[in-house]
């Protein structure tokens, strides 16, 4: 038997070095397929690759953020001003204003988004460091197993969930069947009513009448979509057994389900039948919503 996975879960996993402390927060949600988002610091760009290739070797959907956070212990830490960018922007304000700037002014655009990095150029070299990247590395591959155990932990609240759904959609198409063999004798006794409302002098013969009562016995047969609804609930389970990737062919199997559940209130020639039918309609929406969540 294979394992159900569902989509969200959190994880988190830290670190004390000698150097600083480091943090790895993996967050999952539903999502159509795998992707994977990572935010990291300056220099550590090469994890973005090995943390998408563990999330590949682990999942098939889920929309994932993962970030590292890194603080630098006391002392290994610094203010890194770029020159270069200060320069551009105090030019073009330069040019924008007419005038030269005032101190007030070089501050506030010292404020910008990467002009001023603290900590960076030590971030750096840290990166540059391959036994830090082991660790960090080590880090990432302990919180993306993490995020896998999570998200199986919910596949098997799903499992439960969709396994119950399964046998109530069996029980209410047990009871829509018994209802539906005294739909023949409802038509007939409806179409004699009928009958004796607008042919009151006898004017159609019987088996005129008897071709009227076949034709719309056979139009509300239901047996096929019975027949039909048992073999998704077989398949959703088999589906169910077999584990995840299994969330897209359980979202068509929803689909299916409620269109034969449509088709029978259609057909049903009694309020007992329609009723029995609305509740499978009910059921199989639980159903469709919470196979939303599967991987």
């Amino acid at each position: 038997m294979g394992i159900l996975s569902g989509m969200t879960g959190f994880a988190r996993v830290t670190g004390e070095e000698s150097w600083g402390a480091w943090a790895w927060e993996a967050k999952s949600v539903n999502g159509r397929s795998l992707d994977v988002r990572v935010n990291y610091p300056p220099g550590f760009d090469p994890l973005e690759r090995e943390v998408k290739a563990m999330a590949t070797e682990r999942f098939n959907r889920g929309s994932l953020q993962v970030s590292l956070r890194i603080d630098m212990a006391s002392g290994t830490g610094g203010v890194v001003i770029d020159h270069v960018l200060l320069g551009t922007l105090a030019e073009a304000a330069r040019k924008a204003l007419g005038a030269d700037l005032t101190p007030e002014a070089i501050a506030t655009l010292m404020t910008l988004k990467g002009v001023v990095e603290t900590g960076s150029s030590s971030l750096r070299d840290l990166a540059a460091d391959e036994a830090v990247m082991a660790i960090i590395s080590a880090g990432a591959r302990q919180a993306m197993d993490q995020l896998a155990e999570g998200r199986r932990a919910e596949g098997a609240s799903l499992l439960a969930m969709l396994s119950g759904h399964l046998d109530a959609i069996e029980s209410l198409s047990a009871e829509a069947a018994e209802l539906a063999a005294t739909q023949p004798g409802l038509i007939k006794a409806k179409l004699l009513k009928q009958l004796e409302d607008l042919d009151r002098e006898g004017r159609i013969d019987a088996e005129r009448f008897a071709a009227e009562a076949a034709l719309s016995a056979a139009r509300a047969d239901v047996r096929e979509e019975l027949d039909r609804l048992a073999a998704h609930v077989k398949s959703g389970r088999d589906l169910l057994k077999a584990g995840s990737p299994a969330g897209r062919k359980i979202d068509f199997l929803a689909q299916e389900l409620n269109r034969e559940a449509n088709t029978l209130c259609s057909k049903s020639a009694s309020l007992e039948l329609t009723n029995a039918g609305l509740s499978l309609k009910g059921v199989i929406d639980q159903f469709k919503e919470q196979a939303a969540n599967v991987e």
